[in-house]
């Protein structure tokens, strides 16, 4: 039996498949036909939502979902309106539809997701359905000029930690870290500085700034899984007994990331820190100071002739993570 549907394509209007939140979705289902061809309908869904999902198959653990957009429409034929009959050739049918505002970011995690779909599903009267499918983006950017305005200064974190005992390494290390200001867009460079002063009688074996990300997945009010990931660190040697350690506006790279919190979906947060670890060349306990900071989308408008640290924006979209698949930090 000679095939009929040559082609049966979803085209978006957008060929970047980038959306923001309140913009329209627009395109058409485009369908090459070799011969007449009786159709009931032509059926549009339109689909968001987030998933977590812990464990896979027999032994999935955790499971929960939420939907921010369930949008159907009839692109063709109507309920008990009997057959159309298409001719052979080329059949385009357009869609629009407004995006709600408040979309939480496309994002691709190990427990979890964030996607936009559509889906259309061509019905004939013989029972025979064709479908296809077609992922897009959406970002909802964070702009940081629109956040508090303490986040454009700079902040800082000081610790005094005693180590050992009596005469046995007594004697406490005083640091304290500071970052040029609480938020970023991806492209620029945190500025830090911190200073370390070792008064005790234990060799500090290195000293390590690292930021990280946190993403956290719940399912059903309750955390169902968590991954720490090390995305940049700096690291400077010993510090003996009596000694210091100065770190003068060193930069940390602030990769390709979606932004701060998956703003609008309530079954993944994302987070970033800043830690300073102290490592002592004993048994003791490693010291961390944690500076959190946001993640935004577009970055401070800058008022200042003051030089600033090297910005490298990134090329691709933060939404597929290269390294999602490896080892997540302990």
């Amino acid at each position: 039996m000679p095939r009929k549907l040559l082609k049966f394509l979803i085209v978006f209007d957008n060929t970047s498949l980038l959306y923001f939140p309140g913009q329209f979705l627009s395109g058409k289902v485009l369908m090459e036909l070799q011969d007449d061809t009786p159709v009931l309908g032509l059926h549009f869904h339109v689909i968001g939502e987030g998933v977590v999902r812990v464990g896979s198959g027999r032994h999935e653990r955790l499971f929960d979902k939420e939907n921010y957009i369930d949008f159907r429409m009839r692109l063709l034929g109507e309920p008990g309106h009997g057959t159309s009959i298409l001719s052979p050739g080329i059949h385009s049918f357009p869609f629009k539809l407004g995006l709600p505002m408040g979309l939480p970011s496309t994002f691709l995690g190990t427990h979890g997701w964030v996607q936009y779909y559509c889906k259309a599903a061509l019905r004939e009267p013989n029972g025979l359905t064709h479908k296809n499918q077609q992922v897009f983006i959406v970002m909802n950017p964070i702009d940081l000029n629109l956040e508090p305005p303490v986040l454009s200064q700079q902040f800082e974190c000081s610790v005094e930690h005693r180590l050992g005992v009596g005469c046995v390494g007594g004697g406490s290390v005083t640091c304290g870290v500071a970052l040029d200001r609480g938020a970023y867009v991806p492209g620029e460079s945190i500025v830090l500085t911190a200073t370390l002063l070792n008064n005790s009688k234990t060799t500090i074996k290195a000293t390590r700034a690292a930021l990280t990300e946190t993403i956290q997945y719940s399912a059903h009010g309750k955390v169902a899984a968590k991954e720490v990931r090390e995305l940049a660190s700096l690291t400077h040697g010993k510090t003996r007994p009596g000694g210091a350690d100065t770190w003068r506006h060193e930069l940390l790279y602030v990769p390709p990331l979606p932004p701060t919190n998956l703003r609008g979906c309530h079954l993944i947060s994302v987070h970033y820190d800043v830690f300073f670890i102290i490592e002592p060349k004993s048994l003791e306990k490693e010291v961390k100071l944690q500076l959190p900071i946001l993640i935004g989308t577009y970055p401070f408008r800058e008022e200042t002739e003051e030089p600033q640290p090297p910005t490298h924006y990134p090329s691709t979209l933060p939404i597929f993570r290269a390294w999602l698949h490896d080892k997540p930090a302990n």
